[in-house]
């Protein structure tokens, strides 16, 4: 009675040693999910001890005892790198085996690759495969069931795999969150009236105002990653408690990647693509895009505080041999500090420059100079504005027609794979055609759905963006007058990639994207003739337009350090 009590309390209390006279076997259990492992409440959940009973039964038809248990609990059989099937390999080379049962093939693997190298390497060691749910055996009838068994298990994983794509997708376009919210954010559950579960996001009551409080703080520049993390370890921010994980403070890197992560200003990002989440933002997007302008300030080593900061260090370099330039304090008999800017390649010795030190108020006053110069009118902003959004309203109507032909041809393929597997269902066409199509329109549909993903760029924000460059553009100097270092220094990265001084103390400069268009004397020309020309719907767009449709494709490449000049523009402008 005690024998029969422990066997039931521990599995392997039912792995003997067998008779002479008993067939030796092995057998292997596995689900996909560590959710699957625990359901229940148990260690094993609920598949695990199913598929065992099924295999001891099947070991007992067969006059077999089981000596050996290998079970994967929460491994995917899309890969063969699963820790107990590679014992289970390793286990049968060295030890007499006749019998290798499982419950049904696909647990072993869910692709014919790896179905035929776990196969080849259990007959090399003299095992026979058997499945206890379907006739799987070395004979050949049993031999093409299972290579059908094993084709139909790839193709639901497949198949699978695709229809979870097209869910999550359809989710992301719907808003929806994909996972678990990350921190400041609660995944909740609630019941409509009709009974039906729906799962929503909130604002965590405990978490969201220090999350709020952070993004606030690390926008003004005044804090760093680091110093941010500390402040926010000693006001008690935690991470969620798990079943498996209690409570614990942030890490460095996790504050990081809180800061710049997009869903915090209510978007949800799914396979490169960012989309309009339906859940309550916790910045506002403006906040959002000045940190992460922070962040690019912090991150540059060119610009990283060292003894002497200064905020065009890493944007001025020397016009004659393109280093940057450093600076330098120099100190007079009299004991008076002098600031200067030094070419970098002179000062180490790295190249042969003759390019002498300047002062650092004669270069400040260079760039505010420039700024004057390049702020552009009241007209010529409503020029560029009413020539690149005509621009738009062009590229956006092309787009819509190719949208609609994408999703047409994608809906056809989706009913053509429908009805060939009713075809199948009816025996109309053979296992090997079925595969065959199944797999050509799945990588059509597979290619098709990431054009159709790379369509669903948001034009409006574009637009904003574009305005928003051509706001700051109209105010440059003005607002560049009103800066704070930090925010010239911003100001500074948004509109420059580099600034080159050369001997004589004149500028050349090369501007950011969309700033090189936007100032580019050929745009301008014709966005001015554009405007005088009194027909303008029926100006061929490579008459009047030009560089404009390049610009438009490429507004969004510097959202980030635009938005972060409008930014500025609203903490530094006088009433």
């Amino acid at each position: 009675m005690t024998t029969t009590t422990t066997a039931a309390a521990d599995p392997a209390a039912s792995l003997i040693d067998p008779p002479i006279s008993t067939a030796v076997a092995i057998s292997y259990l596995r689900v996909s999910t560590r959710e699957q492992a625990s359901k229940g409440g148990t260690d094993e959940g609920f598949s695990i001890p199913a598929q065992r009973d099924a295999v001891r039964r099947k070991a007992d038809q067969v006059g077999a005892a089981i000596v050996e248990e290998f079970v994967d609990a929460g491994a995917s059989a899309k890969s063969a790198d699963r820790p107990d099937l590679m014992r289970m390999i390793q286990y049968v080379k060295t030890n007499k085996v006749a019998y290798c049962i499982v419950h049904k093939v696909d647990r072993l693997a869910r692709n014919r690759a790896d179905d035929v190298t776990i196969h080849l390497a259990l007959q090399q060691a003299g095992v026979m495969l058997v499945s206890a749910t379907e006739n799987i055996d070395e004979t050949p009838s049993g031999m093409l069931l299972h290579g059908i068994m094993s084709t139909i298990a790839e193709f639901y994983s497949r198949n699978l795999a695709t229809e979870v794509t097209k869910g999550m997708t359809q989710k992301a376009i719907s808003g929806g969150t994909l996972g678990k919210a990350p921190i400041g954010y609660l995944n909740v559950r609630t019941r409509d009236d009709q009974g039906r579960e729906v799962r929503t996001v909130e604002l965590d009551p405990e978490r969201a105002p220090l999350i709020e409080w952070a993004f606030k703080a690390y926008a003004s520049g005044n804090w760093t990653v680091s110093q941010l993390h500390d402040e926010l370890t000693s006001r008690g921010l935690v991470s969620l408690p798990t079943p498996k994980r209690p409570s614990k403070p942030l890490a460095v890197s996790s504050v990081h990647r809180l800061l710049t992560n997009p869903y915090y200003k209510g978007d949800v990002v799914y396979r490169g693509t960012r989309y309009k989440g339906t859940h309550p933002a916790l910045v506002p997007p403006e906040v959002w895009y000045q940190v992460q302008s922070v962040l690019t300030a912090h991150k540059t080593a060119a610009e990283a505080t060292q003894v002497h900061d200064h905020y065009l260090k890493g944007t001025i370099h020397c016009g004659q041999c393109g280093s940057r330039l450093i600076v330098s304090n120099a100190k007079n008999r009299h004991g008076n500090v002098y600031c200067y800017f030094v070419c970098s390649g002179r000062h180490s010795k790295r190249t042969n420059c003759t390019r002498g030190a300047i002062l650092i108020e004669d270069v400040e006053k260079l760039i505010e100079d420039y700024y004057t110069r390049v702020q552009i009118s009241p007209a010529q902003r409503d020029a560029l504005s009413g020539m690149l959004h005509h621009e738009f309203d062009r590229l956006m109507a092309a787009e819509t027609d190719e949208l609609d032909r994408l999703t047409t041809h994608r809906d056809r393929l989706e009913h053509e794979q429908d009805r060939l597997m009713q075809a199948h269902y009816a025996d109309a066409i053979p296992l090997p055609v079925l595969k065959r199509e199944q797999d050509r329109i799945l990588g059509e549909l597979d290619h098709l759905n990431r054009r159709i993903d790379a369509h669903h760029g948001d034009y409006a924000d574009a637009r904003a963006h574009l305005d928003d460059a051509l706001g700051l553009l109209a105010n440059c100097a003005d607002i560049y007058q009103q800066c704070d270092d930090a925010n010239r220094r911003l100001c500074n990265q948004a509109f420059f990639t580099k600034v080159y001084i050369d001997e004589d103390d004149e500028l050349r400069v090369e501007n950011n994207r969309p700033f090189e268009m936007l100032l580019d004397p050929e745009v301008n020309a014709n966005a001015l003739n554009w405007t005088q020309n009194g027909d303008k719907a029926r100006i061929p767009a490579n008459d009047s337009v030009g560089k404009g449709s390049s610009l438009v494709r490429g507004v969004e490449l510097r959202v980030s350090r635009v938005r972060t000049s409008l930014t500025v523009l609203a903490l530094t402008a006088t009433p």
